[in-house]
């Protein structure tokens, strides 16, 4: 057996996911620690996709188990749409938005931060929904970065969205995260748009 492999998600690898992203969830460095709550990078960038679109969710192993994994969604505008509908409200019921209590976003915590994301969540830019309907994330956690996982999950995911007929993908890298960034130009996405915090990406497929 190679020392890490890729197959599809699994329903019991959900407790993975959630501690992959939080291993992963200081723009690619480990944040356990720093949460309160430290499902709640999970609930927000992770879960939804292994459980609305399992199909297009893949894990990277080793022999310690489960330690990166590549998420798609096909259609980002159903995949939003069907969020706000069963994912986010009992989310909005658990965690409270910072920006209704009137707290300066200067002063959020951690916690705070994602909060503010689930009641205001990313909408993907209009523009690009007629060539790059899809997005992805991906997270590995520093045990098994480089080696090249990072492109051969690329390139899983890649197929998975050509095969069910999307075509182009996009994605967002923070600005804190300039590993990233040129690890996805390396690979063959391109610069699509920028906002104040970081950039979108893309490729055909």
């Amino acid at each position: 057996m190679p020392d890490a492999w890729i197959r599809s998600f699994q329903p019991d690898d959900l407790d993975a996911l959630y501690d992959v992203c939080l291993q992963t969830g200081d723009a690619g460095q480990d944040a356990t620690g720093q949460f309160a709550d430290p499902r709640l990078l999970g609930h927000a960038f992770a879960a939804p996709y292994a459980l609305f679109e399992p199909s297009l969710a893949w894990v990277l192993c080793d022999a310690e188990g489960v330690g990166g994994y590549v998420l798609g969604a096909l259609d980002s505008r159903a995949f939003e749409a069907r969020l706000d509908a069963q994912w986010w409200p009992q989310l909005r019921q658990r965690y409270p938005d910072p920006v209704a209590a009137s707290i300066p976003p200067e002063q959020w915590t951690p916690d705070e931060r994602v909060a503010a994301r689930i009641h205001n969540p990313h909408r993907a830019p209009a523009e690009l929904m007629a060539d790059y309907p899809s997005h992805l994330h991906i997270d590995i956690v520093a045990r098994l970065q480089g080696g090249g996982h990072g492109a051969k999950l690329m390139r899983t995911v890649a197929a998975g969205l050509a095969a069910a007929g999307s075509p182009g993908v996009h994605l967002f890298v923070r600005n804190r995260n300039g590993r990233a960034y040129g690890f996805y130009r390396h690979i063959g996405y391109t610069e699509l748009a920028q906002t104040h915090d970081g950039w979108v990406l893309g490729r055909r497929l």
